[in-house]
């Protein structure tokens, strides 16, 4: 599904991916642990485009690195960021409907999928999105690009700051949505969420990865978790 090599990401002069190497395979939850400062959301937000990638980024066989982040979006890649990014003026079900791409067919996301999987979500479909709290706009913000129906959805951080009632309904979300056959490629900094829902983990550290396999191998490999995990 997803391919990356050697990808390097700069912010300025500061050279922060430094040659990542990772998949995502159809159907499959993989996810980026490590410690903050270590380029994991950097390495999301380069797969879309900005900031500018060096390397190579295949998507369905692929190249889509130098692509604008819409084109990238229009090609199947979702992407939820860390800082939510709904608008707050607006209704949920307004929110939900901006996901949509123009002139789409119906997906395998809907408005009333959303309803049934997050009753608290109907009963405030016409409240302004400002008034959520934070897990109920982590959860529209992953609905809302859900409606898009991307082959691939890149996820950062969805728990963070998040009650643990609703750190357990995203991590319910995220089995669900690789249920219907969308791969999903996870930051997370919570080891047990992701170490739950994931086929397959990576841990970044300095701008690289140092560690590829399941979380089965990731907890029986005691040295990487005490060098770039444990704090």
């Amino acid at each position: 599904m997803l391919t990356v090599r050697d990808l390097h990401a700069y912010y300025g002069k500061s050279h922060i991916l430094q040659g990542v190497d990772l998949d995502v395979g159809t159907n499959e939850i993989v996810s980026i642990l490590g410690r903050n400062g270590v380029g994991r959301s950097t390495t999301l937000k380069a797969i879309m485009g900005d900031p500018a990638p060096q390397g190579d980024i295949v998507f369905k066989d692929r190249p889509i690195a130098g692509f604008k982040p819409h084109d990238i979006a229009r090609a199947g890649i979702g992407y939820v960021p860390e800082e939510r990014a709904i608008f707050p003026s607006l209704t949920v079900e307004q929110n939900l409907l901006l996901g949509l791409k123009p002139g789409q067919k119906e997906g395998r996301w809907s408005v009333d999928e959303t309803w049934r999987l997050f009753p608290q979500l109907r009963d405030r479909a016409d409240a302004p999105g400002g008034a959520l709290s934070g897990g109920e706009q982590q959860m529209l913000t992953i609905c809302r690009t859900l409606m898009g129906d991307p082959d691939l959805i890149m996820i950062d951080e969805p728990t963070e700051g998040l009650a643990p009632q609703m750190v357990e309904r995203i991590g319910e979300l995220l089995q669900e949505i690789a249920k219907r056959g969308i791969s999903i490629l996870l930051v997370e900094q919570r080891l047990v969420i992701a170490m739950r829902v994931s086929h397959r983990v990576y841990v970044m550290g300095h701008g690289r990865m140092v560690f590829d396999g399941t979380p089965d191998e990731l907890m029986a490999n005691e040295k990487i978790r005490q060098e770039w995990l444990e704090v």
